[in-house]
């Protein structure tokens, strides 16, 4: 579990894979689409996504010739778990999630990045 835990917060440490989550709060989403906001490569969205999708975050689909991405919600819940056992942590909701990524995205965003539009 640990290699697990590992790999979703490494996911998480990074402001583009946040606001990708958030984006994918709403529906799910053809790649090209995940990349418009941000002012990066599609190769670069692509890395991404694959850190995203190797952490359980997000799985992608191909629907004919375009790439779908869709948000894994309940990968959350291992790390909700080991949060939990420091006593300080709520279960992890996923409205609150998203009120933190929102918040997150207010803030200014670094360089190259982009927040998605509301």
């Amino acid at each position: 579990m640990t290699s697990a835990l590992d790999q979703i917060f490494a996911a998480l440490a990074d402001r583009t894979r946040r606001a990708i989550l958030t984006m994918l709060l709403e529906d799910d989403m053809a790649v090209t689409d995940v990349a418009e906001p941000f002012e990066i490569s599609l190769a670069a969205i692509s890395k991404h996504l694959a850190i995203l999708a190797a952490a359980g975050l997000i799985t992608q689909e191909k629907r004919g010739r375009v790439k779908w991405c869709k948000l894994e919600p309940d990968a959350l819940r291992d790390a909700s778990v080991w949060m939990q056992g420091f006593g300080q942590f709520e279960p992890v909701n996923l409205d609150a999630f998203e009120r933190f990524l929102e918040g997150e995205l207010d803030r200014p965003s670094e360089a190259g990045e982009a927040p998605p539009a509301p």
